[in-house]
């Protein structure tokens, strides 16, 4: 059992945190309530600043936390609300890019502690990606540490000029009971079915519909898999602003691809799967991947950020935007069973290897204890 850091001796008060969310990204989101529940738990005090509607999904009251609405803006009635919650803060735990900056313009001029979480790297192009990396140096340099989730991101913080950058993984936040209640064993046919997958493969993507996913690779290789017998069919889970384009290619050159929108069955959809896919051109600590190893589901990802540090090698890794490796990899291993079998045993192994969220929670907090505790004279 990890050590209570009530930060309370002598009768002094319990350490008290604000953590900002900007409420977009859904592993950051989980994690901070996961966070939530775990700092709660050994007596700290944890204020949620976060938009309403992610309170709504993820509970942060009822994990132990006080939520405050901050919208999802760095205009001057956000930023001034976040201030006044950050008043009597001990020390102030930002969650990706938008919600760190919002954080710093916050804390400008006071001397609370910030920790910088980077989950995941800020996706730009063009005028957009010059602004977003001087967020990212306005951002690193306020910040007492900042904790990457992968090296990648560990890195690219020190290059940008962070005095104080270390790697923290974070944990994949246990499965919710209701997901788990149904044997997946005996929803899988039934699940294949609904999918219109029965007597043939199932492939499933899942990720928002954005040009970063790489789904234009996907289609891509969807074409060398309608000569199989049987065709596997590919179901891609997500929605996004490419949606329409890439239901007119589907449609247009009669690819065995089906859009499915938004689910929040994806565990169950996994476990209906023969293989996972992941397409993108940049991840961090996959969510998908990690519930493909979990599931035991063999995965083919691209080949990018902390994709590698994260699978190791219980997992096929592709170039990405390579569209002939992709379907090349996803053919040889359909065909192999053996392969199968192999990769997940070898996904079991490695996700043994993943820190729990117990972990998580005692990794963050002995850094806030770092930065709060009083330091002995000398």
């Amino acid at each position: 059992m990890t050590p209570v850091s009530s930060h309370s001796p002598h009768g002094q008060s319990s350490l008290r945190t604000v953590q900002v969310l900007g409420g977009g990204n859904a592993g950051s989101s989980a994690h901070v309530r996961s966070l939530a529940s775990g700092l709660v738990a050994r007596g700290v005090r944890v204020t949620v600043c976060a938009p309403v509607e992610a309170d709504r999904a993820y509970d942060f009251t009822g994990a132990g936390a006080e939520h405050v609405h901050v919208p999802r803006s760095s205009d001057p009635a956000s930023v001034a609300a976040l201030r006044a919650v950050c008043a009597d803060a001990d020390l102030v735990h930002a969650h990706g890019l938008h919600a760190s900056f919002r954080a710093v313009l916050a804390l400008s001029g006071r001397r609370t502690p910030l920790v910088v979480t980077w989950h995941d790297r800020a996706y730009a192009e063009g005028a957009r990606a010059h602004l977003v990396r001087l967020l990212e140096r306005r951002v690193v340099k306020a910040a007492s540490v900042v904790l990457g989730t992968t090296s990648a991101l560990v890195d690219r913080a020190r290059r940008t000029g962070a005095r104080d950058a270390r790697l923290a993984a974070v944990a994949l936040p246990g499965r919710r009971p209701e997901v788990e209640k149904d044997d997946p064993d005996r929803r899988r046919p039934k699940v294949r079915a609904e999918l219109g997958a029965t007597g043939r493969p199932l492939l499933i993507a899942v990720g928002s519909l954005e040009r970063h996913r790489g789904y234009d690779v996907l289609l891509d290789a969807s074409r060398a898999w309608r000569r199989l017998d049987p065709a596997p069919l590919v179901v891609i889970a997500g929605e996004g602003s490419l949606r329409a384009g890439l239901q007119r290619r589907v449609e247009d050159e009669e690819l065995p691809v089906r859009l499915i929108g938004r689910r929040d069955d994806v565990s169950e959809l996994l476990a209906a799967a023969d293989i996972a896919l992941l397409s993108s051109s940049w991840e961090s600590r996959s969510v998908l991947a990690q519930e493909a190893l979990h599931a035991r589901v063999p995965l083919v990802a691209t080949d990018v950020g902390g994709m590698s540090e994260l699978v190791g090698d219980a997992a096929e890794l592709v170039p990405y935007g390579d569209a002939g490796s992709l379907a090349d990899t996803v053919v040889r291993l359909l065909a192999d069973p053996e392969r199968q079998d192999l990769l997940r045993e070898r996904g079991v192994r490695q996700a043994a290897t993943w820190p729990t969220e117990d972990e998580t929670v005692a990794q963050v907090l002995s850094v806030y204890d770092e930065l709060t505790q009083p330091r002995p004279m000398i």
